[in-house]
């Protein structure tokens, strides 16, 4: 879709997108049978990297439903190690994601692009690739590896876009054409496919996604329940100081003020 003609801003608004990038991995079958053969001999993992909606359901098969990106995000490059030839890998459709193999960890540059109506610059972030599973015993680790669990490093991030141009603003809302050219649906109407143009996360936890409305809701309880026994600690030690100045003046007033030596 062409920019838009306009460039005037929606002002006072911001508009926000969720959306998740992270990196899953699984250790190589100890089978050489079962090796990729087009993985380099010390090479110990496969591994993907990727860009993605948010989890808000599950299909027939239990496969997950992401929320949809496509409408602000066209396409986005993923930075590997130098190690790899063609180091720079650019993705311009959905699935937004790199596929490799690999022995080592090292951080991803993914740099975003916008759909061209948005108007934005691209934005680059950052991702340390784990191959291995941590905080648990050495034990527990070769538990992972001789079951080939996939080990999963996935964080949750938001777009904010500030004062958007109109247009973009539109598309949006649900109120102009998404990216592909197909109208677009209502904020929180979801398309034939189950993806959603909404930027609400899950109202209730599900098996799809561990970020919901309630597990929100009670992070913000148990951030709440933490404020208020911080700020009893607090009401209690400025009463032990309070307590110890007038133990302090009574010494003073009964065995005379201390004097400094120099």
């Amino acid at each position: 879709m062409p920019a838009p003609s306009s460039t005037k801003r929606v002002r006072g608004t911001q508009i926000y997108r969720p959306f998740t990038f992270g990196s899953e991995a699984i250790p190589f079958s100890p089978d050489p049978s079962q090796r990729p053969r087009d993985a380099p001999s010390d090479h110990t993992h496969r591994w993907r990297v990727f860009v993605r909606g948010v989890p808000i359901g599950t299909s027939a098969n239990g496969t997950p439903i992401y929320s949809d990106v496509t409408h602000w995000l066209r396409k986005v490059q993923f930075k590997l190690h130098d190690t790899y030839a063609n180091s720079v890998r650019m993705v311009e459709s959905p699935p937004f994601q790199v596929e490799e193999t690999g022995w080592g960890e090292f951080e991803v540059a993914i740099k975003f692009y916008f759909v061209p109506e948005s108007g934005e610059k691209p934005q680059q972030l950052w991702h340390a690739l784990k191959l291995h599973p941590y905080g648990v015993s050495p034990e527990e680790a070769e538990v992972w590896k001789r079951e080939r669990r996939a080990v999963k490093s996935i964080c949750y991030e938001e777009v904010v876009f500030s004062e958007p141009v109109e247009g973009f603003y539109d598309v949006l809302t649900g109120g102009g054409e998404k990216a592909t050219g197909a109208k677009a649906k209502k904020s929180g109407e979801k398309s034939v496919d189950g993806n959603a143009r909404t930027a609400e996360i899950p109202i209730k936890t599900n098996g799809a996604s561990v970020w919901s409305r309630e597990e929100e809701s009670k992070e913000l309880d148990r951030l709440g329940e933490a404020v208020k026994k911080v700020e009893k600690m607090i009401a209690e030690e400025k009463e032990n100081l309070r307590e110890e100045e007038l133990r302090l003046q009574e010494l003073q007033e009964t065995e005379g003020k201390v004097v400094k030596k120099r």
